[in-house]
């Protein structure tokens, strides 16, 4: 029945629709085929939006992964730079407490020494034999005693300085093992990474593919509800037409009836008149007559010589009277 739809000469089949039974049928199977239509390029739109979602998702899966790529490149490159400048430190740490450790060492071989003196000069003064070399021994031990204690003070202060520098290493090197463990970690995470972007990344690419596809089938969907909607308009005007047609008909059969009857009833009326008035007209002429006779007969009898040009008179008349008769009864 719908075979017609995928002719190019739809509108000239359509004019050429005559038969009301198969109009119906037709803009039944019609509104069928629409309402499928409709559901197949609704289904159609779904998958199509279902692929754009999923495509979405995918690139933003890829950008991520790209993204959070750049991040870790960032980071280490970031990382790197404090590890450099945290070994810079403690470079500068390392050599100080070096420096503080190598005085330290000095002193302690200065203040070995000074007590080596300080036991000579002790000894000197036990085996002092005059007043003078005591005394000498005596200004010597206090000087070495005085020397000592700075030196020992010395020697604590840069104790202390050391141990300050030995933790500030210490946690130094605490800060530079954490940095290096983090560019490791982020390191690692880098392959996982662009494992995921390129996954994506192909995925996105099939999916782009049946993206065209399904974008083709719904456009095709699309094409085919428009032609047969299109179709049923025009089927639905040509239905519309065709009860415009039958209508119009019918008013006109209406109206040629009215007048036929109106004539018939006025024929029927006519020749009642007529013959009523050639009734009332007939008396009328006779009695004419008869008045126009009875003087022509008394003047007959006064005249002996006219009675003759009046017979001849009445003869004329007589066939003339006989033949307006004959026309009379012809009209009628």
């Amino acid at each position: 029945m719908l075979i017609f739809l995928t002719g190019k000469s739809n509108h000239d089949y359509i004019h050429n629709l005559t038969d009301g039974f198969v109009l119906n049928q037709i803009l039944a199977s019609l509104e069928k085929l629409v309402v499928k239509l409709r559901q197949k390029k609704q289904q159609a739109t779904n998958l199509r939006k279902q692929s754009e979602r999923q495509l979405q998702q995918l690139r933003s899966l890829e950008r991520r992964s790209s993204s959070g790529l750049h991040s870790i490149d960032r980071k280490i490159e970031s990382e790197k730079e404090d590890v450099t400048d945290v070994s810079g430190v403690l470079n500068q740490k390392t050599s100080q407490l070096e420096s503080i450790e190598r005085l330290i060492a000095s002193a302690n071989e200065r203040l070995n020494s000074e007590k080596e003196s300080l036991t000579n000069f002790e000894q000197e003064l036990e085996f002092a034999k005059n007043p003078e070399e005591e005394q000498n021994a005596k200004f010597r031990i206090n000087t070495i005693q005085d020397h000592i204690q700075e030196l020992e003070s010395e020697i604590k202060i840069r104790e202390k300085m050391a141990k300050k520098i030995t933790d500030e290493v210490a946690q130094i090197n605490d800060v530079k093992s954490k940095i290096s463990t983090k560019i490791q970690k982020q390191a690692k995470s880098k392959p996982s990474l662009r494992e995921k972007m390129s996954a994506s990344r192909k995925a996105a690419e099939k999916l782009t593919k049946d993206l065209e596809k399904k974008t083709k089938a719904e456009a095709a969907a699309a094409k085919a509800l428009e032609k047969a909607s299109s179709t049923l308009q025009a089927i639905l005007a040509k239905k519309r037409k065709l009860s415009k047609l039958k209508a119009a008909k019918k008013a006109s059969k209406k109206k040629s009836k009215a007048p036929a009857k109106k004539a018939s009833k006025k024929k029927s009326k006519a020749p009642a008149k007529k013959a009523s008035k050639k009734k009332s007209k007939a008396p009328a002429k006779k009695a004419s007559k008869k008045k126009s006779k009875a003087p022509a007969k008394k003047a007959s009898k006064k005249k002996s010589k006219a009675p003759a040009k009046k017979a001849s008179k009445k003869k004329s008349k007589a066939p003339a009277k006989k033949a307006s008769k004959k026309k009379s009864k012809s009209r009628k």
